[in-house]
C-alpha cells in the first residue's frame, strides 16, 4: 500500500476531525464533494495502526482513498496522486 501524506481540512461535528472536507498535496487544493464510503481499522492486529478509512469524490470527479492514522494523527493518500 502506497501512503502519501496529506494535510487535510475537516468537519467537526461532535467530536473534532470527524470527516474530511478538503485535502491538499503540496500547493494543490482538492475539495472534497461527497463520501461514497467509510470505515474503522482496528487494534486486533498489532501491525497495523488504529485508523480511519474515507472514499471520496473529489469535485473534480475523481475517486480517492484518504486514510487517517489515529495514533500519529497523520493523513495520506493511498495509491496514486488524485
Amino acid at each position: 500500500m502506497h501512503l502519501t501524506p496529506i494535510r487535510v481540512e475537516c468537519y467537526a461535528g461532535h467530536k473534532a476531525g470527524e470527516s474530511p472536507r478538503r485535502f491538499c498535496l503540496g500547493a494543490r487544493c482538492v475539495e472534497i464533494e461527497e463520501i461514497l464510503d467509510r470505515w474503522y481499522q482496528g487494534a486486533r492486529d498489532p501491525e497495523w495502526p488504529i485508523a480511519d478509512y474515507f472514499k471520496v469524490r473529489t469535485a473534480e470527479g475523481a475517486v480517492c482513498l484518504l486514510r487517517h492514522d489515529r495514533e500519529s494523527d497523520e493523513w495520506a493518500i493511498v495509491g496514486e496522486d488524485p
